[in-house]
């Protein structure tokens, strides 16, 4: 089991968008998984990979108006599906047609498609604004013999509702080789046929094209490979993004229209948490 640093940061004053906007900057040098809290928020990164002078330029560099302490833990590798029981991970409901819940729940709601998710230290349980758009997004497309990418998948969550909803063949590939292990075994949980790839989009050389292309990562990684998610999508396809904010969209519709992407649908949730619905043009 892997060892981890835990990073608590205070806050005065807090609100979502305080804790959203450092929760991006984090994810961007490698901090896995934040629950936020009333005045703080804790955020996880792997021992080896936590670095003060790096948190430090991030706090200092803060753009928006509030004081930043922090206190950071180590915290020794343990199960973490214990942990997620314990504090974090209740069932959740996205429109009353997918449930998400563990492995240790009891008394689940019923749903059309029921996902069972053990998130450990990966990310994407349906409780971020972002996965319950995009899980909005794939309920809203016909998936039955569609193939379908999810860059980044995490936890595995979207490639899996893929697969129960008739999708063929469904890809994941995440960038870290524990979420990797995490996304193979909830895949194996709910019995789909998923693959996953260890790798980040420069795997996409190796994958046929999609009908269906999702990516719930940030911004600036989006920005910097749209090119290569519009190759990995075939005419006509469908993009799903999620990982930024309502005020991004403007900059991420310029970059998509340069490669034929044309928008059908946005989602917000949350206090600005925003997501893209798009498709390719046929040519």
């Amino acid at each position: 089991m892997k060892d981890y640093i835990s990073l608590r940061l205070m806050f005065e004053p807090c609100n979502s968008d305080i804790t959203d906007l450092m929760a991006s900057y984090l994810a961007d040098v490698g901090y896995e998984s934040f629950v936020a809290e009333e005045n703080c928020m804790t955020a996880y990164i792997e021992a080896s990979a936590y670095n003060e002078s790096v948190l430090a330029e991030i706090i200092t560099g803060f753009p928006m108006q509030t004081d930043v302490s922090y206190v950071a833990e180590f915290v020794e590798g343990k199960d973490w599906n214990e942990e997620w029981e314990r504090n974090y991970f209740q069932p959740i409901v996205i429109d009353d047609q997918c449930v998400i819940h563990s492995t240790f729940h009891q008394n689940v709601p019923k749903a059309e498609y029921d996902i069972i998710i053990d998130p450990k230290m990966a990310f994407g349980t349906g409780h971020h604004a972002t996965t319950c758009m995009m899980i909005r997004g794939l309920l809203s497309i016909d998936l039955k013999g569609k193939s379908v990418i999810d860059m980044g998948t995490g936890t595995g969550i979207l490639a899996i509702l893929s697969s129960m909803r008739g999708a063929s063949p469904v890809v994941g590939i995440e960038i870290d080789s524990g979420a990797c292990i995490n996304a193979r075994d909830n895949v194996s949980l709910n019995g789909q046929s998923v693959q996953i790839i260890e790798g980040d989009s420069s795997s996409l050389a190796s994958c046929e094209a999609a009908d269906v292309f999702l990516a719930n990562i940030n911004r600036n990684i989006i920005l910097a490979d749209l090119p290569r998610y519009v190759e990995a999508i075939k005419a006509g396809g469908h993009l799903l993004l999620s990982g930024f904010y309502e005020k991004d969209i403007p900059l991420i519709l310029k970059a998509a229209s340069v490669y034929g992407l044309v928008e059908v649908n946005r989602y917000k949730m949350g206090e600005d948490w925003a997501s893209l619905h798009m498709r390719k043009c046929i040519q």
